[in-house]
């Protein structure tokens, strides 16, 4: 989904508008299994993803693990970098190839400060993740392996079929055998 079709699905914004957004987004392409940002980086660049698949991922006692995906329709960034001018401990990989619309944060923040539909969406967009963050901690907390790939399943199936299975096993929090047992079942 292109940004400014995805922005005015969301907001309504005048021709005006929708070009200044369009002009300050740059358009980036990238292969399939190309690392935006490794882990520990001090990124300042918010990502809008129009076509494609990334994932976002952290080294834990020398696994890596998946942390989310973001699919066409979404925002990224480092909020560690960004909002507390700390290392993001987490890194982006591309899982496909992948169109992006890239910003500077700095940017970023002058277009919600000068459109008033886009800071609105802003805080549209804020909220979602935290609803899909806390969807996420309350599955590793209350759910088995098998309710969390059922709800993956059925609110994530796109996900399902595009990621490799070590990553959805990550995300999950089970082993890739354990997942292919459960998937077996579906």
């Amino acid at each position: 989904m292109e940004l400014i079709q995805y922005i005015n699905s969301k907001v309504k914004l005048s021709e005006e508008e929708s070009a200044i957004i369009d002009a300050a987004f740059k358009t980036e392409t990238y292969p399939k299994g190309t690392i935006l940002m490794h882990p520990g980086n001090n990124s300042q660049k918010v990502f809008f993803v129009e076509k494609g698949l990334i994932r976002t991922f952290y080294n834990k006692d020398g696994k890596d693990i998946t942390h989310f995906f973001f699919d066409e329709g979404k925002f990224t960034m480092s909020l560690e970098s960004v909002y507390f001018n700390r290392a993001d401990p987490y890194g982006r990989e591309v899982l496909e190839a992948t169109t992006l619309r890239v910003i500077l944060f700095r940017d970023f923040n002058a277009l919600l400060d000068e459109i008033g539909a886009f800071k609105h969406l802003g805080l549209m967009v804020a909220i979602e993740f935290l609803k899909l963050f806390s969807d996420k901690l309350y599955s590793l907390q209350f759910q088995t392996a098998e309710q969390r790939y059922k709800f993956m399943m059925d609110n994530y199936s796109n996900i399902l079929s595009r990621a490799p299975l070590g990553h959805i096993a990550s995300y999950l929090g089970i082993t890739q055998q354990t997942l292919s047992v459960i998937r077996a079942k579906y």
